[in-house]
C-alpha cells in the first residue's frame, strides 16, 4: 500500500517540481520514482519484500522533504493525505487510551481495523490508492492556484 501511495505522491511532486522549474528536484523525484515502481513491479500482491519500518520511515521523510523543497506546505499535506490519515488514526489511538483509558478503534492504524472487519487485502490497498490519486489531484490543484 504506501509504495503505490508514494508513486501517487511523486507523481503529483514531479509536476508540482517541474512547475516551478527545478530540473535537479525533477531528476531526483524521476529516479526515485524509477526506483519505487521498479520496487512494486517485483513486490505486487501477494508482497514478497516487506519494505519495514527503515524502508517506509526513511521514504517518509524523503517525501516530506520534497515536499518542502517545493515551497507548498499546504498542497504536501493533501497530497500525502493518505498517510496523514493513517497517522492521525494511530495518533486519536494513542491519545484517547493516555487520557481516557478507552480505545477508539479496535486496532491502529485505519487500514488494519478494515482488515480485522473483514476486508480484503487487496480492497484496502486499492481504495487507498484511488483515495491517494483523488486526494494528489486536489492537492495539485491547490498547488497551481
Amino acid at each position: 500500500m504506501a509504495t503505490g501511495l508514494l508513486i501517487i505522491c511523486l507523481v503529483a511532486f514531479l509536476a508540482v517540481a517541474g512547475a516551478i522549474l527545478d530540473p535537479f528536484l525533477s531528476l531526483f523525484i524521476a529516479i526515485l520514482l524509477g526506483s519505487t515502481l521498479a520496487f512494486l513491479y517485483f513486490n505486487i500482491y501477494k508482497a514478497r519484500l516487506w519494505l519495514g519500518d527503515v524502508g517506509a520511515l526513511s521514504l517518509g521523510a524523503v517525501l516530506a522533504v520534497i515536499g518542502l523543497l517545493t515551497g507548498k506546505p499546504l498542497p504536501v499535506a493533501l497530497i500525502g493525505g493518505v498517510f496523514v490519515i493513517e497517522i492521525g488514526s494511530s495518533l486519536l489511538q494513542i491519545l484517547s487510551r493516555t487520557f481516557f483509558s478507552k480505545r477508539i478503534l479496535p486496532v491502529a492504524p485505519i487500514h488494519l481495523y478494515f482488515l480485522a472487519r473483514g476486508w480484503e487485502e487487496p480492497k484496502i490497498v486499492m481504495r487507498a490508492w484511488l483515495l491517494g490519486v483523488v486526494l494528489a489531484l486536489v492537492g495539485l490543484y491547490i498547488a497551481f492556484l
